[in-house]
């Protein structure tokens, strides 16, 4: 998304890059001022302060902060009519790290419940590309990958956190492969097995598996097979999560879920309670077109805080650098950074390079909305962006396809042969970099409520590096599982309700604050979805 749609007609540009000599622009103002001039955190609008709630006085999004001082859907609905089931652990979302939550419980000997907003594995897990993040080379260290991980979130992560996710990197690889998944390995008569290793942005040495560039739909392939053959674990698919359940101690305890086929309200008691509901990239925020997939909407958000959870770092996402820019009904769609990786550079208008391509993301998109803004973009049909290079790369690398295959397939949609046009790419929504504070096993303030993935905030600080989300999901949706197996109270004991809710709503009253607005709001506001209607269930 660009407010200035100026710059170079894409004819002009295209003969402009293929004239030239790729020469790199010396004129890159410092970070900290390339960020604070062009990233969109940094706008006017994009955040204000929290009048309510755990986090009063913090700053959050304006789009964020409508969902979390919200009504909330259940109080249109008597709920002494809805199912109640119980279980010992119950897992909210379908993801990466629901299914690694669900899967590291039952080990651990609980039943799971899981409840997934669509189907198992429809989430934003299956759209990641690039690949994992794993100190596992001779020339790298744990060291090394916990400094580039807080250097590249600017220094605001939470440290133990940090160590405690690249120290079990190795491990969390050996559980995939023990699990089924497959990597790249390398190349060449003296590697004997070892696995292949790439450059991502804003490290300092290869360190990132892949397999191919569907790296994420490769391990949630395994993980999916691996919680459907698990007996202790029941899936409840197109089961989204409404609100959560409390005792009168404040404890979570469950959760109500909505049945999309039955049309009926289920209430779910639980010792405890994961939460891996994903972020919030659907909500389209500063009005950016995003790469997310249309369950990413902050519904966990919405529900941990209203039971108390204390969120952090909610003014802070990331735009990912390459977004599909041309055509535009693809807008937002990912080009991986493994793109980046293997060589290919990006190109303005002119036919010139303007950034290094490697430095990390918020950097490399702030660069480009830099040149979009200062007329120096590639516009066609209305849209605004700058050329990925891929006809040098592959002229370079024939056999670069056969490894990125998933360039070649979105090429093919964009009606572009990348060997001989480039791709026209922008900033795309891509990530949420805050989330819900978490201790080292997943838990929040909350007791009872463990979260895992996206949702939670801490581990990234300001900006994410390529690979380390899928390391995330891994090693604290284990740890997320694991310690919620083995907390809350005996379930004979459980007995949950939705006080906490009318506590916010009492809250806001006395603020004065009135909104409209009802959230979870579930899916993307393309159409006009209304869960009162849909669910046909009498309203009070």
């Amino acid at each position: 998304m660009s407010e200035h749609i100026t710059g170079i007609d894409y004819q002009t540009a295209l003969a402009n890059l293929r004239s030239s000599d790729l020469t790199m622009r010396e004129d890159l103002p410092p970070q900290d001022e390339l960020l604070r001039r062009f990233h969109p955190d940094y706008q006017d609008g994009a955040r204000i302060k929290l009048p309510i709630g755990p986090n009063t006085g913090d700053y959050c999004h304006p789009e964020l902060a409508k969902l979390l001082i919200s009504q909330p859907l259940i109080n249109d609905y008597d709920l002494s009519g809805a199912e109640h089931l119980n279980t010992d652990v119950l897992v909210i979302g379908g993801g990466g790290a629901g299914a690694a939550a669900a899967l590291s419980a039952t080990e651990a000997g609980a039943r799971v419940i899981m409840a997934n907003k669509l189907r198992i594995g429809d989430s934003n897990t299956v759209m990641a590309e690039g690949g994992i993040q794993a100190a596992v080379g001779a020339d790298d260290s744990l060291q090394q990958h916990f400094e580039d991980t807080l250097k590249g979130g600017h220094h605001a992560a939470n440290k133990h956190l940090v160590a405690q996710m690249v120290t079990d990197a190795p491990a969390a690889i050996r559980w995939l492969i023990g699990l089924g998944m497959t990597f790249d390995l390398a190349k060449g008569e003296n590697n004997n097995g070892h696995l292949s290793r790439k450059r991502a942005g804003g490290t300092t040495v290869p360190r990132i598996l892949s397999y191919r560039d569907f790296t994420g739909l490769e391990m949630m392939r395994v993980l999916r097979e691996a919680v459907e053959l698990d007996e202790n674990i029941t899936q409840l698919n197109r089961h989204p999560a409404i609100e959560l359940l409390s005792d009168e101690h404040g404890r979570c305890v469950g959760a109500i879920l909505y049945d999309l086929e039955k049309r009926r309200l289920i209430l779910v008691h639980a010792k405890s309670v994961v939460l891996a509901t994903g972020g919030s990239g659907r909500l389209h925020l500063q009005g950016f077109a995003t790469s997310n997939h249309y369950g990413a909407t902050a519904d966990g958000l919405v529900m941990a805080y209203r039971i108390g959870a204390k969120l952090k770092d909610m003014d802070s996402f990331q735009y990912h650098p390459t977004g599909v820019a041309h055509p535009p009904h693809l807008a937002g769609a990912l080009i991986s950074e493994a793109v980046r990786s293997a060589g290919t550079k990006l190109v303005n208008g002119l036919g010139e390079r303007f950034v290094d391509e490697l430095l990390p993301r918020d950097v490399v998109a702030a660069a480009i909305l830099r040149e979009c803004r200062e007329g120096r973009g590639v516009v066609r049909d209305g849209q605004v962006g700058v050329f990925l290079d891929t006809p040098r790369l592959i002229a370079g690398d024939p056999d670069v396809l056969n490894r990125l295959v998933t360039l070649g397939h979105i090429a093919h949609k964009c009606g572009v042969n990348p060997a001989e046009e480039p791709v026209m790419i922008h900033p795309t929504l891509h990530y949420q970099n805050g989330g819900i504070e978490i201790d080292g096993n997943g838990e929040s303030c909350v007791e009872g409520l463990y979260c895992a993935g996206e949702v939670t905030g801490g581990i990234h600080g300001r900006n994410r590096l390529m690979g380390n989300a899928l390391l995330d999901i891994i090693s604290f949706g284990r740890r997320a599982g694991a310690a919620a197996a083995t907390s809350g109270l005996p379930l004979k004991k459980v007995r949950g309700g939705v006080g906490h809710v009318h506590n916010l709503q009492r809250e806001m009253t006395r603020a004065g604050l009135v909104s409209a607005v009802k959230a979870p709001v579930l899916y993307p506001n393309y159409g006009k979805f209304d869960l009162r209607e849909h669910a046909g269930l009498q309203e009070q």
